[in-house]
């Protein structure tokens, strides 16, 4: 099996003296539960500002696909995507937040954060 994070191609970042934010939200994220086997439905919102390079949205979404049959956490599921994304692209900050369907009553939300929050400081987001 390959890097995951190999995978997660990138381009360089047309204004990389300008902090501004960059969000990719799914949907429609799967992945399966390792206790059960049963699959886990969710919402990943990916915010970042970007440092020289910009991540190329095909190969997010293949890689984010890779998880549709794979048992992980949603905590687990949360930070691998985050430490992948920082691998591949080296941003000056990122979010990622995953809302997950409810299971039992219980609906989880998750985020894991990259580097100086005050980069997107007053910055609202379409994932909020």
């Amino acid at each position: 099996m390959t890097d995951p994070a190999a995978q997660l191609e990138t381009f360089p970042n047309p204004h990389p003296g300008r902090d501004y934010v960059i969000e990719h939200v799914v949907g429609e994220f799967t992945s399966v539960c390792p206790r059960t086997g049963q699959p886990d439905f969710g919402r990943i919102a990916i915010t970042y500002v970007a440092d020289q390079r910009c991540v190329e949205l095909k190969s997010l979404k293949l890689y984010l696909q890779r998880f549709r049959q794979r048992g992980i956490f949603y905590e687990d599921v949360t930070n691998v995507i985050l430490d992948d994304l920082v691998a591949a692209a080296s941003p000056r900050w990122m979010r990622v937040r995953s809302r997950w369907r409810a299971r039992g009553g219980i609906r989880s939300v998750i985020t894991a954060e990259h580097g100086e929050r005050s980069r997107a400081r007053g910055l609202k987001n379409m994932s909020d």
